[in-house]
């Protein structure tokens, strides 16, 4: 039998080239990639809801307010400086830490809360009984235990899924201490994690773009309140006010991006990129008021003070998008070089008045249905602490 020449050998190769393409373009799915797809996806949802929740814990103590103001400053500001939206989703993976501690935490308290529930019946029942004393026993032995896992699971890094298996934490740790190094490691990691959470940078932040916004915003608001007894004094603020809330959105953002205090009062820079982006100016102003109006329902009735989270929460769901869009319409300006078209910025400008003019008008009426009356004027959530009232 002859054996194949070197032109047969070419061609006989030629012809497998496709089906060995064919053959890897059919590889098995990589498990382990779309589980860490899973897991990334699940991390930036639940990190996303628990900062959230930690932005309306915040918002609810006084002076710690500024925090989550700076926090909303700085996410429209990093967005104006990059112009992705995905940019002002800031500290979501330090939020899925702290939120996966407190719920693993709070996981291992609730067997603790029922054998203290039976231990109070069985002592009511029979005071002193050797049945209330063994539930006693096993409330301090179970508290011991809840506490270590805690701790452990604290130590091996504080991801959920340690505190669901608390067998593996002692076998890890024991493993990690015997490599060496343990003790370097967890200090310097749990001090970059303190210094990632920039608290005294979003503080500063927050309170410089408070008492700038007031100063914008304060003239014409006690015009406003004047306008009670005198109408002219409160048309020219109504007048006034519409003029200021044109600027003080983007100004802020301008400020946040810039981390410059006079950015909070430069106009012509406003003004440089709105021609660039009117009408996305026009989308995130009408974002930002027609999210604001609503939650003056919640400024009716005054709260407990312990149940001061729970509205400041509808007020962060409803002001971080609108944080959002002002910050990506100023980044879309600053990618800009040119000017749009004179019809473009015209009609933003008048869609922009008109949304300023209703938005005024109801703020005036809102002082004679809200709890603070006419001090609830110059609680202006919508650019300054996102909180239902100023003193909670």
């Amino acid at each position: 039998m002859e054996s194949p020449s070197a032109g047969e050998d070419t061609a006989i190769v030629a012809e497998l080239v496709p089906f060995v393409l064919a053959v890897k373009e059919k590889e098995p799915i990589d498990l382990w990639r779309i589980l860490g797809w899973i897991g990334a996806v699940w991390e930036w949802f639940f990190g996303t809801a628990i900062l959230i929740l930690g932005l309306a814990v915040l918002a609810a103590i006084p002076v710690l307010q500024f925090l989550s103001f700076g926090y909303l400053l700085e996410v429209s500001g990093r967005i104006g400086r990059t112009g992705r939206l995905r940019d002002g989703f800031i500290g979501y993976r330090q939020a899925a830490r702290i939120g996966s501690i407190l719920l693993g935490a709070g996981l291992m308290v609730l067997p603790l809360q029922l054998v203290s529930s039976l231990w109070l019946s069985a002592e009511l029942i029979d005071p002193g009984g050797g049945t209330a004393f063994g539930w006693r026993i096993a409330l301090v032995v179970l508290s011991i235990l809840a506490g270590l896992h805690i701790a452990l699971a604290c130590a091996c890094g504080g991801r959920l899924r340690y505190f669901l298996f608390p067998f593996l934490n002692p076998l890890w740790l024991g493993l990690r201490l015997a490599k060496g190094g343990y003790f370097t490691q967890a200090r310097d990691a749990i001090w970059d994690f303190a210094a990632s959470l920039r608290l005294h940078y979003y503080f500063w932040l927050g309170l410089r773009g408070f008492i700038g916004s007031f100063l914008w915003l304060a003239v014409p608001v006690t015009m406003l309140a004047v306008g009670r007894k005198l109408p002219l004094i409160g048309v020219l603020g109504w007048l006034w006010l519409l003029i200021v809330l044109l600027y003080v959105p983007f100004l802020q953002v301008q400020f946040a991006a810039q981390n410059r205090w006079r950015a909070l009062f430069d106009i012509a820079g406003v003004r440089q990129h709105y021609r660039k982006a009117p009408w996305a100016f026009a989308f995130a102003f009408f974002v930002t008021l027609s999210f604001a109006l609503p939650l003056y329902l919640l400024k009716i009735e005054m709260i407990p003070r312990e149940a001061a989270w729970l509205p400041n929460l509808v007020f962060i769901v409803f002001i971080f998008p609108a944080r959002l869009l002002t910050g990506w319409s100023f980044g879309r300006a600053e990618q800009r070089p040119t000017p749009r078209h004179w019809f473009f910025r015209w009609t933003g400008r008048l869609m922009m008045l008109t949304f300023s003019a209703i938005y005024g008008v109801v703020v005036y009426f809102t002082q004679f249905v809200a709890w603070g009356g006419i001090w609830s004027l110059y609680e202006q959530h919508a650019f300054l602490l996102p909180v239902p009232f100023f003193n909670m």
